[in-house]
């Protein structure tokens, strides 16, 4: 796979943005590393770095705050569709997402948001199917002192 464009598309509210100012900065058959700045202005951060697992169904990114201090890892549980014609990928947010602070708190967020979606007919029952194995072998390697093994894609590239 070699993608040159990337799209995100979300479930909740209904979007889909064309991702263009994301670089690519490595890519394989099984992850693509981006680094990014934020698409609307945050008071909380401003840029940071993405390794897309695209066998696992999730999303690491690493938000950092304007001064350069790491603000958090956050996991998204998504899903991906390659269109080989236009070299792109789209990344559709399942939203369930994990959220990892510097001081070791965790946080699963936007659960309600996936049942309310399965609930309004606005995912598959295989998506959610994905969903829910995704999140659980995420939150898998995280309980077993795994998360490492994710962080170490970034890190290795010193994003």
């Amino acid at each position: 796979m070699n993608v040159k464009t990337l799209y995100r598309k979300r479930i909740i509210p209904p979007e889909c943005t064309h991702l263009k100012d994301d670089v690519i900065v490595e890519q394989d058959d099984e992850h693509i590393v981006t680094r990014w700045e934020t698409l609307n202005p945050k008071t909380e951060f401003s840029h940071g770095c993405s390794c897309y697992f695209l066998q696992d169904g999730i999303k690491v990114s690493k938000m950092y705050r304007q001064d350069g201090a790491l603000l958090r890892w956050y996991c998204d549980i998504v899903d991906f569709t390659f269109n080989e014609a236009e070299a792109s990928l789209t990344v559709t947010d399942l939203l369930a997402d994990v959220i990892l602070y510097p001081d070791g708190r965790l946080e699963v967020v936007d659960l309600d948001e996936l049942a309310e979606a399965m609930e309004r007919d606005l995912i598959t029952k295989e998506q959610m199917t994905s969903c829910l194995r995704s999140l659980d072998h995420l939150l898998s390697l995280i309980y077993r002192d795994k998360f490492d093994r994710l962080q170490s894609y970034l890190n290795r590239l010193g994003l």
